[in-house]
């Protein structure tokens, strides 16, 4: 009930009372806009979509049709490099695909019988005047062999008291009955398929081989430290370009000295190196503080792509790196807005405002996309010419905007991480080997992301080293074209033998032809 003796009779006592409420309502409000707001993108986390395509006819909703004359939709998907889609691009045919000619073919010939090769009118004999040919695609599971190394025993025969062996060949790990292909196998199902090590176990039992799980863990160790000496090489050819994009994902690791099993480690990833011979490295850390992009970028100079996380400023600042920021994770954010804002704003400013953000920055894509074949010094020139207009308009609609917008809504959040990330966003229109986006780093995160599905930790910190090693060998062969069963089986092969810098060097994935691991 309300109190009538505390109601002020002074006109301006009642005056600044009236003015104060409409204060705490107008809070109140704009309380139950970000709450609704919240509710609304969670549910679209939940039950959405998850692509991030903007299709003309919303954009044309929100911003008239003389807005959207003439665009094209724009798929905002991350699992693409590039959001745009190419011009003029047609529908694959349908039909059944051609089976890949590299693949060897074993021929069944198919006749008639006797009888059936007679004519049905005159019985006289058929003669072949052509062929049919059907081919199917037939595949053998894996085959299970074990190979005898029969090493001979001399001795003198004059003597008779020396004795010589033939020397078993180097292996990946002495002493071990795991030959190359059985440790290859196990790296590709782990690494690249994201199989857990207890699946293995049942998998290599049901073809009569019982491999505890922690020999098959020991085994993952002690190739992720054989191929320690290619890492190395890789990292100091990373390091030597000027051109790094990092990213980092969560890793639990059980058995972390100092923390208990329920704390989160970090996987860090790099991506970097001459655009002909990319390099993609993983590396643990228990940290997610400044300090590890200190100890990974030791001695680099250049520029260093990431996402607004702040841990990336220390080494930016120690090593006067440029930083680039990522154009997809302001877009996201806009495009988040877009999707929230659809329940707590009736006259649509909001999200016309959001779809206006989108708008520009999938003009930036477009672009982008048509230029992304050129050379580097024709690729600025037209940022120069084409991107830098559209940012200064840009920039001039969000100074323009912000100070309208509440900052702890969907769209505020999205503004202020624009205008506060302004310079970072803009910087790869100063040289064109720069990306306008970090997504190229954010794809090689995703096969760790998969398989922590699937093994959701790792036992130690030797394992958790190990898989950081042995993903960076997978993940970099992929990327300079190799089939990463052949290039893995050649390097398990050879590395063991290797005695010399040039023989290591000769195995780095940039330095081998995908036929050479094939030959091998």
């Amino acid at each position: 009930m309300t109190n009538h003796d505390s109601i002020p009779t002074n006109v301006n006592d009642l005056t600044a009372l009236v003015i104060t409420q409409r204060e705490q309502l107008s809070h109140q409000s704009l309380f139950i806009d970000q709450l609704l707001e919240q509710i609304k993108l969670a549910k679209h986390h939940r039950f959405g979509v998850k692509s991030e395509h903007i299709s003309p006819d919303q954009l044309r909703l929100l911003l008239g049709d003389e807005q959207t004359a003439n665009t094209d939709p724009v798929d905002f998907d991350d699992e693409v490099t590039d959001p745009t889609p190419a011009p003029g691009n047609k529908r694959a045919k349908r039909g059944r695909r051609l089976l890949p000619d590299h693949l060897p073919r074993v021929e069944i010939e198919h006749t008639l019988s006797d009888e059936a090769c007679r004519c049905q009118h005159c019985r006289s004999t058929l003669v072949p005047i052509s062929q049919k040919i059907t081919e199917q695609l037939d595949i053998i599971p894996a085959q299970v062999r074990v190979i005898r190394h029969m090493r001979q025993t001399y001795q003198c025969a004059a003597c008779e008291d020396a004795l010589t062996t033939t020397p078993l060949p180097p292996q990946p790990i002495p002493k071990s009955n795991a030959a190359p292909g059985t440790l290859t196998y196990l790296i590709i199902a782990k690494y690249l398929e994201g199989m857990p090590l207890y699946r293995l176990e049942r998998q290599l039992a049901r073809y009569g081989m019982l491999v505890p799980r922690a020999t098959l863990a020991s085994w993952m160790i002690q190739c992720g430290q054989l191929v320690q000496p290619l890492i190395n090489l890789m990292r100091d050819r990373l390091l030597s370009y000027d051109i790094i994009a990092m990213d980092e994902s969560r890793y639990q690791v059980l058995k972390e000295p100092g923390k208990t099993a329920q704390s989160q480690s970090y996987i860090w990833v790099q991506r970097g190196g001459p655009p002909d011979s990319p390099i993609i490295l993983y590396d643990y850390d228990p940290s997610r503080s400044q300090s590890v992009p200190l100890r990974l970028l030791d001695g680099f100079e250049g520029y260093l792509q990431s996402d607004a996380y702040e841990g990336y400023g220390a080494v930016c600042r120690e090593n006067e790196l440029i930083s680039v920021g990522c154009m997809a994770h302001a877009r996201r954010k806009f495009d988040e807005a877009l999707k929230a804002q659809s329940a707590v704003d009736p006259d649509k400013r909001k999200s016309t405002l959001a779809a206006q953000a989108l708008k520009q920055i999938q003009a930036l894509y477009r672009i982008e996309r048509e230029i992304k074949d050129l050379p580097a010094e024709e690729k600025r020139a037209i940022r120069e010419k084409s991107s830098v207009p559209i940012l200064d308009e840009f920039k001039i609609w969000l100074d323009t905007n912000i100070i309208v917008v509440p900052p702890r809504s969907t769209l505020g959040k999205a503004m202020n991480y624009l205008r506060k990330q302004w310079d970072k966003l803009t910087v790869y229109t100063t040289d064109g080997r720069l990306r306008i986006d970090n997504n190229l780093c954010e794809n090689a995160v995703r096969p760790f992301v998969m398989g922590r599905k699937s093994w959701l930790f790792a036992n130690s910190v030797a394992g958790a080293n190990a898989s950081a090693n042995l993903y960076s060998l997978v993940e970099t062969a992929k990327a300079n074209g190799h089939e990463p069963y052949a290039y893995i089986k050649h390097v398990l092969t050879h590395l063991p033998a290797a005695t010399t810098l040039e023989d290591v060097e000769a195995l780095l994935p940039f330095n081998l032809q995908p036929a050479q691991c094939k030959a091998a």
